[in-house]
């Protein structure tokens, strides 16, 4: 089959991350691929194995979700909008998909809905039409007005056919974080989680014995770096901070001027899933990707959910998934040395836990579902 993707990532990389994966496994399954990307370039996230369109680039402005800008800051134009808009609708209509998949959309990026409006109403006009699919993450940022609900309901209803839930229920269900309706309920496809293969054991056994602090792929980790050089002191495991983002080179400068001498700050770095193989615990934010990367090596965690604007999509699933041995949540609010301090030998001394409970075949199961439900349309 042919299928196209549609996904804008606006802070952080995990969404185009998820896609990318999502990509491979329909590649793995015979399938051709098209990855459509509206957000700004993520050069940890290599796409060289998948045809891939990049539209005129957007960021939010920070957690301002509300006004779209260019990788450089300024405001993004009607001329450039546009042109995004002209040349997601030529390769749709190029390309002509089996399956057609927004990420998010119309649970999120209602900023870009003229865009992805546009989309469907072409895609839904097609003979034969296209599957058209969402794909969503396991959390949710919760709807703030009851009419951001009714909005993804009405959409669901016009032009899609199923949303993908990437989650294992028996973790985190949808309901969580979003209000699922009578009308949505039957359109839930739960695949388990999508993550790419597990990674093995670094073969260098990098990460051995280290506290590893990271951040994602976004520009918001300042606060946990800063806790974590304070807490350094009272830690007797050596400690490395990987700093991703638009500009790691300052901001790991910055934090150079105070780091102990047990601490090592650098850039992320791509071989991070195998370095938690073998780390003494890993503090991070609780994004989607980080999370599952956790629970794939099966390191001892502290989950520190980013939650500024507002945002309470990552402290829903730390506090979910701290359920688990050796996984536990810390707030911002309560972020300090000797909090982070307790908690990290809390995790530490923790059983370990079993990596085998939870679904990360969730790609090769989106693959399953897309391909039967078209089967059957």
């Amino acid at each position: 089959m042919k299928v196209m993707i549609v996904v804008t990532h606006l802070l952080g990389t995990g969404h185009l991350a998820r896609a990318l994966t999502l990509a491979r496994a329909y590649i793995a399954a015979g399938d051709t691929v098209c990855v459509v990307s509206g957000g700004t370039p993520a050069p940890l996230l290599p796409y060289d194995d998948i045809t891939f369109i990049q539209l005129p680039p957007v960021r939010s402005d920070g957690v301002d979700f509300t006004r779209l800008l260019t990788p450089t800051g300024t405001i993004i134009t009607d001329k450039e909008m546009n042109i995004r808009s002209r040349m997601l609708l030529e390769t749709l209509t190029s390309f002509i998909p089996d399956i057609l998949i927004t990420e998010l959309f119309p649970f999120g990026r209602r900023i870009l809905r003229e865009e992805f409006r546009a989309l469907l109403a072409v895609a839904k006009s097609l003979a034969p039409r296209p599957l058209v699919c969402a794909s969503i993450r396991d959390i949710l940022a919760p709807p703030s007005k009851p009419n951001k609900a009714d909005f993804a309901d009405e959409m669901v209803g016009t032009y899609y056919d199923a949303v993908l839930v990437h989650s294992d229920p028996k973790l985190t269900t949808l309901d969580l974080s979003w209000p699922v309706s009578p009308k949505l309920a039957p359109m839930l496809q739960y695949t388990g989680f999508v993550a790419p293969p597990a990674a093995q054991p670094h073969p260098n056994f990098a990460g051995k014995g280290e506290i590893i602090v990271s951040a994602g792929g976004g520009d918001v980790g300042g606060p946990i770096f800063e806790a974590a050089l304070a807490a350094a002191p009272l830690l007797t495991a050596p400690m490395r901070i990987l700093v991703g983002g638009t500009v790691p080179d300052a901001q790991i400068a910055a934090l150079q001027t105070n780091a102990p001498e047990n601490v090592v700050i650098e850039p992320a770095r791509r071989d991070f899933r195998q370095m938690l193989y073998h780390a003494a615990t890993s503090i991070s934010l609780c994004g989607y990707n980080t999370a599952l990367d956790i629970l794939q090596a099966g390191t001892p965690a502290v989950f520190i959910p980013f939650d500024e604007g507002n945002e309470v999509e990552q402290g829903l699933r730390a506090n979910a998934l701290s359920a688990q041995s050796g996984i536990a949540t810390l707030s911002r609010a309560a972020l300090s040395p000797r909090s982070l301090f307790d908690t990290v030998q809390s995790v530490i001394t923790a059983p370990r836990r079993d990596t085998g409970t939870a679904h990360f075949d969730g790609a090769a199961r989106t693959v399953e579902i897309t391909h039967d439900l078209k089967a059957r349309a």
